[in-house]
């Protein structure tokens, strides 16, 4: 961004004039991005109707020509050359574009100019030159990398062919499959095909089955899909078992005689009830002095995980387990992660420990840092701990009290300091034995599970800041952490402005600290009152993402300076990476190579993304499967997503998610408003808003697309006789009369009614 210029300018400027120097400022730009208050802040226009006016002219601009709009509200100066390389977007819906290496930008690629390219493909494309009204579009003429990639769907054999029908959103057309090819595949059967071959000349590409994964429709056929959607293993290699099997305990004189011993201490874990792999224990015990002395104690997995062993490479492949509705997917061999390393009651275990001394007001007088050996009394679940907190009798019932009550003075002095309170259910499912969802519950954060949730907060903040903060010019070593961005300063700032139209202040500007007390407040004061959901989402969407990296930017939502992760090296592969850092650096090490293992952190970030989006899927299937048995029943729910081709509506009662398709609100026509987050009738004025109540019918389940679909109803369970279709007619006609008046002005709108 420019920086303003420091000469003062006239209170007011003349159209003329305003024009001339947003022009100018553009022309200096050379192929950076810019919105209008970028551009206002560098011409020093601040009155809100300099604003009005300088997003008018980049509008027209962009219209004209003259601009092209990258993203919503986003320019840059059309300077590029003709021919450029990018990323290949392809879906089934034909609408493929390729994004562009040097903004980003995306570009409409018509099938018939596409190459046969496949989606993540790199390509070389040559793009049309800008014609006033109409948007550019590319053609492939180079394939520079082909994305090594596979396809999931159902078998058919045919007589003649046979052929992979497709689950993809990527892919359109059906994969035609040699009977040579098929690996004992048979018609209904789901399988994983790889595309070998797609002549210039055929509409369907052909391959061969990777895998056969079982029939379609069975539970573990379907989990397994799910996992190969997004690259994600569902096996393990054979030869990694057998590695795996070979390793013992070890815990041997020698080896308890290099640690401090901890086996007498009282030790416990807290976890699901269904957890088998414990990485974490507390222990306690009152020092001498009265304050207390708190434990934390990690699995020591890189004990028996050595560097560049077969285990070693499979886990970091993986670099995380994966957790889906109905099973988990482990980092580890389970001989490892749910038996030798695992914390489990009444076994020694050897542990890398945080071992704190706190006061009664939970400050923090000293710690230290190092390999232990420990014996757990007892394994709580949440449950079980929980009850002794509400009740004070029980298993351990003073060590659990005087952790919960430290846990709590910690958690207060974090939401002091900025620490972001976001507070949501998560839903689970009780299935029977054939994986099939029977009912649906939700996962509570309790006094229990924050306990817990304090006291690795504490540890992975303690470690980090050992290893990150320095005295003096002294270059911290490289290490691994765990960092979250500022907001989105434009979310950020709708966000505030959306809450004051409901009475709340939320700032947006000024310190971390600041920014996150407000936001905090204004989810405190919002609770039980019907904006809770509309604000509580918005807030968290305005949120970045956190990841791993060896640039330390602190992490925000947690206001703290210093944050890795340390505390489940079980199932994560970046706590293996803190684990031997912390081994090399207490031991006097050099500082480890920062490019190889800032790779090893982007590896581990798009792993844990991967993941998270398979859990998401899979129980979106369960949703699906669940809801399935209820069609045609009426629920209350609340709009959880506005978008341009429907309303995403969360079931109040299951929180199952479904789609009202914008072709089933036939009473009018809509427009999508993406900065109010709303649907806007354009005859009739009725808003749509994220966050709003509403009454809706189990339409549709397709567990193939994983999709609900849902029809809005009155307060009587009636679908409004508008919305199923009385008045198509007279919408149809609306929508014409406004596309010939409008024309292509409107991208966004124009595409509203067509887009799924």
């Amino acid at each position: 961004m420019a920086k303003k210029p420091t000469t003062s300018k006239p209170k007011s400027r003349s159209t003329r004039n305003l024009v001339a120097e947003v022009r100018d400022y553009i022309s200096r730009q050379k192929n950076a991005t810019f919105n209008y208050k970028q551009v206002a802040y560098a011409i020093g226009a601040d009155s809100p109707a300099a604003h009005r006016a300088i997003a008018m002219q980049l509008a027209e601009m962009a219209y004209d020509g003259d601009l092209i709009e990258v993203s919503p509200g986003k320019y840059k100066a059309p300077q590029r050359s003709n021919v450029v390389t990018g990323t290949f977007v392809r879906r089934s819906n034909g609408k493929n574009s390729v994004v562009t290496d040097t903004d980003s930008e995306s570009i409409f690629v018509a099938e018939r100019n596409s190459m046969h390219a496949l989606n993540g493909d790199r390509v070389k494309v040559f793009v049309s030159a800008a014609r006033r009204g109409v948007e550019p579009e590319a053609e492939v003429i180079e394939i520079i990398e082909e994305k090594d990639q596979t396809f999931i769907g159902t078998i058919h054999v045919e007589r003649q062919y046979s052929y992979l029908q497709t689950d993809s959103k990527f892919l359109a057309t059906d994969i035609i499959i040699p009977r040579a090819k098929l690996k004992g595949a048979t018609t209904g059967q789901k399988a994983i095909v790889r595309i070998t071959s797609w002549p210039d000349d055929a509409k369907n590409p052909i391959g061969e089955v990777v895998d056969v994964l079982g029939l379609t429709g069975e539970n573990t056929t379907e989990m397994h899909a799910i996992l190969a959607e997004f690259g994600l293993p569902y096996r393990y290699p054979e030869n990694v078992d057998k590695a795996a099997l070979k390793i013992g305990a070890g815990i041997t004189p020698e080896e308890i005689a290099l640690r401090e011993d901890m086996r007498e201490v009282t030790t416990f874990t807290i976890d699901p009830k269904d957890a088998k792999d414990f990485d974490d224990a507390l222990s306690l015990r009152t020092l001498p002095n009265g304050n207390y002395e708190v434990g934390v104690h990690i699995a020591d997995v890189t004990h028996y995980v050595r560097p560049d062993s077969l285990l070693d490479k499979e886990a970091q492949k993986r670099a995380t387990s994966v957790y889906l509705v109905d099973r988990v997917v482990p980092m580890l061999p389970e001989h490892l992660s749910n038996g030798i390393c695992s914390l489990r009651p009444d076994e020694e275990k050897l542990t890398f420990s945080c071992i704190f001394e706190l006061d009664a007001q939970a400050r923090v007088k000293s710690y230290r840092i190092g390999r232990t050996v420990t014996k757990s009394n007892r394994r709580f679940t949440y449950e079980e701990a929980q009850q002794v907190i509400e009740t004070g009798v029980g298993d351990y019932a003073q060590e659990i009290l005087t952790l919960d009550s430290l846990a709590k003075q910690l958690r207060k002095e974090r939401y002091e300091n900025g620490s972001v309170e976001f507070d949501r259910r998560e839903v689970r499912f009780e299935i029977d034995e054939a994986g099939h969802p029977v009912s649906v519950y939700f996962k509570e954060s309790k006094d229990a599970n924050k306990l817990i949730e304090e006291f690795m907060l504490l540890a992975n903040k303690t470690v980090a800041a050992a290893i990150g903060r320095t005295s003096g010019r002294k270059t911290p070593k490289a290490f691994v952490y765990r960092i979250h961005d500022m907001p989105d300063a434009g979310k950020l700032a709708d966000l505030s402005k959306i809450a004051r139209t409901f009475g709340f202040k939320v700032k947006d500007t000024g310190s971390a600290r600041e920014v996150n007390r407000s936001i905090n407040r204004m989810l405190a004061d919002v609770k039980g009152k019907g904006e809770e959901n509309f604000l509580s989402t918005l807030a968290i969407r305005s949120m970045a993402k956190a990841i791993y990296s060896t640039d330390n930017v602190g992490h925000y939502g947690l206001g703290f300076e210093y944050y890795t992760h340390f505390t489940s090296p079980i199932r994560r592969y970046p706590d293996m990476m803190v684990h031997r850092l912390l081994e090399r650096y207490l031991a006097g090490g050099r500082s480890v190579n920062k490019e190889k293992l800032e790779d090893q952190c982007k590896h581990s970030s798009e792993m844990e993304q991967l993941a998270a989006n398979a859990e998401r899927a899979s129980i979106k299937y369960k949703q699906v499967e669940f809801m399935a048995d209820h069609l045609g029943e009426v629920y209350d729910g609340v709009i959880s997503g506005v978008t341009e081709w429907g309303l995403y509506v969360e079931l109040s009662e299951n929180m199952c998610e479904g789609l009202v398709p914008m072709r089933d609100l036939a009473d009018d026509y809509y427009d999508f408003d993406e900065k109010n987050y709303c649907l806007v009738g354009r005859r009739r004025g009725v808003r749509y808003r994220l966050g709003d109540e509403v009454k809706v019918k189990i339409a549709r389940a397709s567990l193939e697309k994983k999709q609900l679909d849902f029809v809005l109803v009155d307060d009587m369970g009636r679908p409004d006789e508008d919305m199923m279709g009385r008045n198509v007619g007279a919408r149809q006609a609306l929508a014409g009369n406004q596309g010939r008046k409008k024309g292509g002005n409107d991208r966004r709108k124009t595409r509203t009614r067509s887009r799924r």
